[in-house]
């Protein structure tokens, strides 16, 4: 059946859809964005995805196209997602796209979403009300008939959609219309993204605060009391590493988690692989490992990374099989990570060392051999291509036969685009997370060594021993050998120096901020 979905995108991030929106994303055939909404769907793998470019004809006209062109895809039976930025139930763009699906008779649902005109306040720092201000108008700044003497009242509080831009045009005409010179002003541009920067001033202020600045802005303004709230309620602008570019020398798939964490804290992270995993050159001895865990052979399978879990993973698809296969096996695995991808396969790790999470911290909680209540002393050992020695003598000592096997090989990975280079060697990145000694050598010689002004964070002793040895000054070293730690400790770095900025006066806290701010200087 033929079906429509319009969803509103809201203010631009897309932690901001609605559960509904999300779901019908997800489910969608065709999903059909406006330009500057188009990147909430770049995970939407499974649809057809059509950006629509922004164009100068009459707006009526450009909705009722777009209007066509959804319902030519609903009626060949696919299910269409018409994803419309901004708040189309506020500016009228919704009803005149409807007027067309139904003349078409295709069957539609509306999805709001959050208000631009609520989102980006709110993410700013301050409400629309509160105190004196009992009222809010919302008007668009390219509206020539507008009457400036109508908004006047200090009990209003006025949101200008795309208002920015005229910024200080609009504030003489609000001065010469009668509103109070020390009314508070708030422009906002790139609204709840990363990106977001909200400038303050007055009325009266504002053309010598913009020019100060020597920023450029397109977005909102508002003007009213209520922007003096962003003292209290600002929340978004305030984290630790907001807009810091954070290089995480790891692969998507291996960051997912640190990733996620290092947004929560405000920064952009930035996947770099340094390594490449490939299959062992012969895979005879994983697979005679493979069909002895699956017989019986072993007591134990220790996992020392979570490649290990995947290579034996792929190698149970390959053979038709699945967890049920650990079934009466005891299952080892070195750090959270590791134990977290083993459990994603349905396998829930029976030990995992409780300090270091490390060969060492694995072998100071691994146990004797007892023949007593152990009916089989073996031990299968899937790894990487380098040596295991520590960990295979340590088992060894406590009365058990290992079969230390090559699951896997690491080499190093290609180098990374050109302009990812350049920003790593110039301080593009603000900060870099290494997480081993191999990712210290390894982007360094795919890539350049980071610039003396990038934040230099390290898991452990032994990695800040070779960043130092690389000419590397660190600036963060893990309280432990825990990548969700390491993010911690420099969230906490980046807000000493965000307090510092504070108290100096200082309008960023960002590592390549200042290093463009000092180019500029010496030019």
């Amino acid at each position: 059946m033929s079906y429509v979905a319009l969803i509103a995108a809201g203010p631009g991030e897309k932690d901001l859809l609605t559960v509904r929106a999300a779901g019908l994303l997800r489910e969608a055939d065709v999903v059909v964005a406006d330009a500057d909404a188009a990147s909430l769907a770049e995970e939407i793998v499974d649809a057809e995805r059509i950006c629509l470019a922004v164009d100068d004809d009459g707006l009526p006209l450009a909705h009722r196209a777009r209007a066509s062109l959804v319902a030519s895809k609903a009626k060949k039976g696919q299910t269409v997602v018409r994803l419309i930025s901004g708040d189309p139930v506020l500016d009228g763009s919704l009803f005149i796209e409807i007027q067309a699906l139904a003349k078409a008779k295709v069957p539609f649902e509306v999805i709001p979403g959050v208000s631009p005109v609520s989102g980006i306040p709110a993410y700013a720092g301050f409400g629309l009300t509160g105190g004196k201000s009992r009222e809010v108008a919302v008007v668009d700044a390219h509206d020539t008939d507008l009457d400036w003497t109508m908004h006047t009242r200090a009990r209003e509080t006025l949101v200008i959609v795309d208002g920015a831009e005229r910024a200080v045009e609009i504030a003489a005409e609000l001065l010469e219309a009668g509103r109070t010179p020390k009314t508070p002003v708030a422009l906002t541009r790139d609204g709840t993204t990363i990106d977001q920067h909200t400038l303050v001033a007055t009325l009266e202020t504002l053309a010598e605060t913009l020019k100060a600045s020597k920023q450029t802005f397109a977005g909102m303004m508002v003007v009213g009391e209520v922007v003096k709230q962003r003292s209290v309620m600002s929340w978004f602008e305030t984290k630790p590493l907001f807009g810091w570019r954070v290089l995480v020398p790891r692969t998507k798939e291996q960051a997912g988690s640190l990733s996620q964490q290092l947004r929560s804290y405000g920064a952009v992270p930035v996947e770099v692989p340094t390594i490449s995993v490939e299959p062992p050159r012969t895979p005879h001895q994983m697979e005679r490992a493979i069909q002895g865990l699956v017989t019986g052979r072993y007591e134990w399978v220790v996992f020392t990374s979570t490649n290990a879990v995947r290579a034996v993973c792929e190698r149970f698809t390959d053979y038709g099989l699945d967890a049920r296969s650990f079934a009466g096996l005891k299952v080892a695995a070195i750090g959270d990570q590791t134990a977290a991808a083993l459990k994603a396969f349905g396998v829930t790790a029976d030990l995992v060392p409780s300090g270091e999470q490390s060969s060492k911290g694995l072998l100071a909680e691994w146990p004797e051999y007892d023949d007593l209540i152990d009916p089989i002393d073996r031990i299968f050992l899937p790894r990487a291509d380098i040596a295991t020695e520590t960990l295979v003598a340590g088992m060894q000592e406590r009365g058990w036969e290992v079969d230390d096997v090559t699951a896997y090989r690491t080499v190093r990975a290609a180098p990374p685009p050109a302009e990812i280079r350049e920003a790593i060697k110039t301080g593009g990145f603000d900060a870099v997370l290494f997480t081993s000694s191999s990712t210290v050598r390894n982007l360094i010689g795919i890539a350049g060594k980071p610039h003396a002004t990038t934040v230099i964070a390290c898991i452990g002793p032994q990695t800040t021993s070779t960043a130092e040895e690389h000419g590397l000054t660190v600036d963060v070293l893990s309280d432990e050998p825990k990548v969700s730690v390491l993010a911690q400790n420099l969230a906490e770095h980046g807000e000493a120096l965000r307090l510092a900025a504070v108290e100096s006066g200082a309008s960023t806290w960002r590592p390549s901020a200042k290093r463009a701010a000092s180019r500029r200087k010496a030019t």
